[in-house]
């Protein structure tokens, strides 16, 4: 989306433009429908296999390359077992009551669970864009930064779920937008005021990481404020699971660092959380977070097996999972050249260049038995259309293998 960054009291300011990338997308996502790439309902298999419908009542199995459960955890028997043994303790699903007023017990053990897994004051939400349509505001208000309102900066490719909330935001204070990882006008902001919050994903998800030491090192010459959407990150890296960016700090959060995560991708459960540092912080956002006010927790089946997921951090089959993923990341690597080789992070994304020749090259490899995201504007710069590949632990080396050639030949035709 095109956007346009102001200060605060000026002209009116559009941080969206909702219409316009509609009508840009709507051909791309017409042809992708029409081509069977979006929007599949299917049966779940063994491994990552799935067995997509197909006519005359039969299905077709296929390795899902789309998945964001980089651990393999997602259908573990251990986590499945938690959300089915949780839901029978309890007798219920959900409860339909906002969290200012009455939870389930299981949800604080998840929550104190978390809090000493992570080395932090953790807060669950349903979804990680919950999580993040909680906090943003907040951090907008000043009541994080001793009541100084912020200049709120932007990363240009922070997740949708993030910019998402630019305009709410502005209504607080000044918004702008920057360069991906352009860490000088970053600097170059902080110089010039007292206050500044940096917003930003910690593993992007089409590829990439924030540069958490220099943005830690930032934050200690100018007081930044950091906000760490880490969905794609969490599990993967550090000894306890905490994160591309939580592995990073070592010394603790601190006051002027909040991380974003997700109890499913790495994790394999179901939800998002918060790793905030201070019990004033705490207080804060259990009173006066929408989604903690006015909506309900994560429901009891994925209470269950986020406890479950917790309990396989603390064992060695963490670290098992985690050199899997690494060894089947650095296969891949070594058969499809792609912007992100060699990188520790577990996406891969194939420019293609045009729209439909994306979804044509996804086509062809769907019909060779894998399943890969066609990947186009909004979700890509325009003119940037490719695929997006997610080898998992999950993933044997052989399918690794074979989708990499069944990509190498949908390229060449």
């Amino acid at each position: 989306m095109q956007e346009v960054a102001s200060g605060a009291g000026s002209a009116k300011t559009s941080h969206r433009n909702t219409a316009g990338l509609i009508s840009h997308a709507s051909p791309h996502f017409a042809a992708a429908h029409l081509d069977g790439l979006m929007a599949l309902y299917v049966y779940p298999s063994d491994g990552r296999a799935v067995e997509l419908p197909v006519s005359g009542g039969r299905s077709e199995r296929v390795i899902d390359f789309v998945r964001c459960s980089y651990l393999g955890l997602d259908n573990h028997p251990s986590i499945i077992e938690g959300a089915i043994e949780t839901v029978r303790r309890y007798g219920t699903l959900h409860w339909s009551c906002a969290r200012t007023r009455l939870n389930f017990a299981a949800l604080g053990d998840l929550e104190d669970a978390l809090s000493d897994l992570f080395g932090a004051r953790v807060i669950t939400y349903t979804t990680v864009l919950a999580a993040n349509l909680s906090a943003l505001p907040l951090i907008a208000s000043g009541v994080l930064t001793r009541g100084t309102k912020p200049v709120m900066v932007f990363d240009r490719l922070a997740h949708a779920t993030l910019a998402f909330n630019k305009p709410i935001v502005a209504e607080e204070c000044e918004v702008r937008t920057i360069g991906h990882n352009d860490l000088q006008t970053l600097e170059d902001i902080c110089r010039h005021n007292d206050t500044v919050a940096y917003v930003c994903d910690g593993v992007y998800s089409m590829g990439g990481g924030a540069p958490i030491k220099e943005l830690r090192e930032l934050q200690e010459r100018y007081g930044l404020f950091l906000y760490i959407d880490d969905a794609h990150g969490i599990s993967i890296f550090g000894e306890r699971g905490e994160g591309f960016a939580r592995s990073q700090m070592p010394e603790g959060l601190g006051e002027r660092t909040i991380i974003a995560a997700s109890l499913g991708k790495g994790f394999g459960a179901s939800g998002g959380m918060l790793m905030l540092a201070t019990v004033f912080q705490e207080e804060i956002f259990r009173r006066f977070a929408l989604a903690h006010a006015f909506s309900a927790s994560i429901n009891v089946a994925a209470i269950g097996a986020a406890l479950a997921s917790h309990s396989i951090h603390r064992t060695p089959e963490l670290g098992v999972r985690q050199r899997a993923l690494a060894e089947h990341i650095s296969l891949f690597d070594e058969l499809v050249p792609t912007a992100q080789a060699g990188s520790r992070l577990p996406i891969r994304t194939v420019v293609v260049g045009d729209e439909l020749a994306a979804i044509g090259a996804a086509r062809l490899v769907l019909d060779s038995g894998y399943y890969t995201s066609a990947i186009f504007f909004p979700t890509v710069a325009k003119g940037r259309a490719g695929l997006r590949i997610c080898p998992t632990a999950g993933h044997t080396a052989s399918e690794v293998r074979e989708v990499a050639a069944a990509i190498n030949l949908a390229l060449k035709g």
